[in-house]
């Protein structure tokens, strides 16, 4: 007996079958399945089906003598499953890889219960792919094992089938079945979660709920759309018959006639003819059906939903006719607000701006007000310490404001205290530009720390690579660069990209990366706090795995390496440690893989962790692509492995000003094998990775040697002129070291 039976119902799918088949078939957990019902579907999936079940054993081919709906295709499947646990599947939806190996371990974690429920992600036919809006429920507190009483508001998650998976004994002696017709999916959800005694969550995207352009029967308009009435009669019967069920009868209303008025809303729904019968049987059903005391929820218009009940269709027609108008003057009156809003914000900047600077202030931000990050922050740090006579102010997201420390002064982008700091304060200080719309006063010094040195094209080097720059406007953003008057260099290479990158008029100072301050002079104890919050034990070695974003891709994930193969191939004493780009930190990649091994305690997922330099500081070895943390992490003097498995496609698309995997910092890899055996044998850290090493710290680490933040602040804030042999900079006009044969500073794209 198969510990899964998955039923594929087929209809007219012949372009997405074989990806929904294979999705299924390729799951590392291979004990299945995989009962596919061919709905009499008249194109070529019949046959594709047959070609599955003659290549694998575990595919078992049903062919309908006549066309059922999808509701009789998954019956039949149902009927003839023979697994511990039964699943649904669309044949143009697909699993994600590892999904079913972690309905497995939670099935197992929990006991067995009635029906595990999982996550999915939206697949759009352009190519992006967004996880389901409701997924932060999934990570909500509460127990492991419940009934839908305890957790009422997973009702209100997307009602279909094939994001959950019902154990069959508990599906059987249920009695559930599909009806006939369209919204066939709410009456077994909603029937099988009242009735379930034990159901659990899966945080995990195991399903790309795939979005057609077009197609999607659902938005064809038809009268096949009176079929919800007789859903939710089978709905309410199935309440009225089990007393203990009639907590539900309010909810189930409310539901109801949302979905009416969703239906009638919807010109790709009910065709014109048949709309007054569509609200002459929703208003019966809601008047008959309306539970004593009743509360309208929050989700349900309020006229709309009186209209639809007690007015005749004519009444209900004209409001709807007007909801055109209505909508309109709406929308004039916000733009009008809106405009009102711009004159009266100008109005206030420019009365703001004729105060004078204030001397002693300035204001901070970093990675587009995400928190008191990076350069800027240890920027901030030092300037209390050796400038406290200068005021220091945040400008930080609504978002990340909890993550702000105690006793740091900071204000919500576009507020009025926001306006007040940004018209008076004397010094800028940014990783990122500022909004076009801040005003650049004579007087104020505004300081572009950047991110790091760069490996990939910036600024107008981006021009030749159009799908780096996909919504983005060079010029647009070389009018924002023009406010810089400082740009900080961490290295020589540093200052003649963003020299040719922005040409800007700033001043270059070649004062190191003040976040680097912490790497080259760290403080004692830091590492040790670092990985014992990370639960790292202080003889174990630490390997973090750091990719960086793939302009390339839509959502800009790229496939990593196999983590598995990586981890499972460490010696037992090396912890893998994870961390995504920060702009990946909700994508649903992460929902896949990463959180599989992350629960199985194979790896450890850091994406979320606020300071990177504490991750450096904690790690004893760097595995990464093309971030820019290999230049800062080389100052720590540890072994760094660049796993180049893209690298072509990488520097096609978005360029790159040398070729790393010439002159790296460590061993280059490009197959996971590869990866996995120098870690396995110990090779990553032996003599030939100290000497790449050493040639690419005396390359790109010249500037910083722990003073840098200091550099900035003195200079700038100070007034002072740094003191000779203070640092290892070289003088304006010194000659520099050249970097080795082969490995030219820049090979990028020429000048624009």
């Amino acid at each position: 007996m198969p510990r899964f039976s998955v039923v594929v119902p087929v209809h007219n799918v012949q372009g997405y079958l074989r990806t929904c088949l294979r999705s299924v078939l390729d799951q590392s957990y291979g004990d299945l399945e995989l009962i596919v019902v061919d709905d009499r579907s008249p194109d070529g999936s019949p046959a594709i089906v047959d070609e599955f079940a003659a290549l694998d054993g575990r595919v078992v081919p049903v062919h309908l003598p006549a066309n059922g709906g999808i509701g009789a295709a998954r019956d039949h499947g149902a009927r003839l499953a023979r697994g511990e646990y039964l699943l649904f599947l669309d044949s143009d939806d697909s699993w994600t890889p590892g999904a079913l190996r972690a309905i497995a371990e939670r099935i197992d974690a929990t006991g067995r219960p009635d029906v595990v429920l999982f996550d999915y992600a939206r697949a759009h036919w352009q190519g992006a792919v967004r996880r389901n809006r409701d997924a932060p429920l999934f990570r909500e507190p509460g127990p492991e094992v419940f009934t839908i009483a305890e957790r009422p508001e997973l009702l209100d998650l997307f009602t279909v089938v094939w994001n959950k998976a019902y154990r069959l004994d508990f599906y059987r002696g249920g009695g559930f079945s599909f009806p006939d017709g369209f919204y066939e999916d709410a009456v077994v959800v909603y029937e099988s979660l009242w009735t379930a005694r034990t159901i659990t969550l899966l945080d995990r995207v195991c399903v790309h709920y795939r979005q057609r352009r077009r197609g999607n029967a659902l938005r064809t308009p038809s009268r096949a759309h009176f079929a919800v009435f007789a859903q939710y009669e089978r709905l309410f019967r199935f309440v009225d018959d089990r007393p203990e069920l009639e907590r539900w009868r309010d909810f189930l209303y409310g539901h109801m006639a949302d979905h009416y008025l969703f239906i009638l809303r919807q010109e790709d729904r009910v065709p014109p003819s048949a709309r007054a019968e569509f609200h002459r049987r929703a208003a019966r059903d809601l008047r008959a059906r309306r539970p004593a005391g009743h509360r309208r929820p929050d989700r349900v218009p309020r006229v709309a939903a009186a209209l639809l009940t007690w007015a005749p269709y004519p009444l209900y027609a004209l409001y709807s006719r007007t909801s055109g108008p209505r909508a309109r003057l709406r929308r004039r009156c916000r733009v009008w607000r809106r405009r009102l809003r711009r004159v009266l914000l100008a109005l206030h900047r420019r009365l703001l701006l004729c105060r004078p600077l204030d001397p002693h202030l300035a204001v901070y931000s970093a990675f587009s007000h995400r928190g008191v990050l990076g350069d800027p922050a240890a920027v901030y740090r030092k300037a209390r310490a050796i400038a406290p006579h200068v005021r220091g102010v945040w400008v930080v997201g609504r978002d990340h404001v909890d993550a702000v420390p105690p006793g740091v002064e900071h204000v919500l982008p576009n507020s009025r205290a926001y306006r007040r700091v940004t018209a008076r304060a004397t010094y800028f200080v940014n990783n990122v530009n500022w909004a076009n719309d801040l005003v650049k006063r004579p007087g104020t010094v505004h300081v572009q720390t950047h991110q790091g040195t760069p490996l990939k094209s910036m600024g107008v080097d981006l021009l030749p690579y159009p799908g780096a720059r996909r919504g983005f406007s060079v010029p647009a953003m070389l009018r924002r660069a023009d406010r810089w008057d400082h740009s900080l260099v961490a290295n020589p290479h540093s200052e003649l990209v963003w020299d040719r990158a922005y040409p800007c008029g700033f001043t270059s100072l070649r004062t190191g990366s003040p976040r680097n301050d912490c790497l080259a002079l760290p403080d004692p104890g830091r590492r040790a706090a670092a990985r014992e919050r990370l639960g790292v034990a202080g003889d174990r070695t630490l390997v973090l795995y750091a990719p960086t974003f793939r302009d390339h891709r839509q959502d800009g994930h790229a496939p990593t390496c196999d983590l598995e193969l990586i981890a499972t191939g460490l010696p037992a004493d090396h912890v893998l440690a994870v961390r995504l780009h920060p702009s990946l930190a909700r994508s649903p990649e992460r929902g896949l893989a990463l959180r599989d091994l992350a629960l199985a305690g194979l790896v450890r997922d850091v994406t979320d962790e606020p300071s990177v330099e504490d991750l450096m500081l904690a790690s004893d070895a760097l595995v990464t692509d093309y971030s820019s943390l290999m230049f800062d992490y080389a100052l720590l003097d540890r072994p760094v492995v660049v796993h180049a498995y893209d690298w072509d496609t990488y520097r096609a698309g978005r360029g790159t000003y040398f070729d790393v995997t010439a002159f790296p910092p460590g061993h280059v890899t490009r197959e996971d094998a590869e990866l996995a055996k120098l870690f396995a044998s110990g090779a990553w850290r032996d003599g030939e990775s100290a000497r790449l090493r050493a040639a690419f710290r005396e390359r790109f680490c010249v500037y910083d040697d722990g003073h840098a933040a200091e550099r900035v602040v003195r200079r700038l804030m100070l007034g002072e002129e740094p003191a000779a042999g203070a640092a290892r900079v070289p003088a304006p006009g010194a000659p520099r070291r050249e970097p080795a044969p082969g490995a030219p500073v820049h090979d990028g794209p020429a000048r624009p």
